[in-house]
């Protein structure tokens, strides 16, 4: 069925011109349909749970404090960021062109 949708007319064009769908594509799913994305946002709450919840135990200072926080943070984004441009650089995800410029 997808073979015919590309050879078969797509649409009606005035004084009777017919044109067939082009396929096109977007590189990837978008973000929010990843696994990889709801993972980060999983670790990240994780992250900052951790940060808040550990303290020093008694030895008077925080053992995991805001700056560790932060840090592990930037570093699960960066990670994040790489997977995802790791993803975009070989896939893609089709789409058709229905041709309705210039109405």
């Amino acid at each position: 069925m997808a073979a015919n949708d590309v050879t078969m007319p797509a649409t009606d064009r005035p004084g009777g011109v017919r044109r067939a769908a082009r396929r096109l594509s977007t590189e990837t799913k978008s973000f929010f349909k990843t696994s990889e994305f709801w993972i980060y946002i999983a670790v990240v709450a994780g992250i900052l749970i951790a940060g808040n919840s550990i303290d020093g135990a008694g030895r008077g200072s925080d053992y995991f404090n805001a700056a560790q926080v932060w840090l592990y943070i930037v570093i699960a984004t960066l990670g994040y960021l790489v997977s995802r441009g790791i993803a975009k650089s070989g896939s893609r995800q089709p789409y058709w062109d229905e041709g309705d410029e210039g109405r």
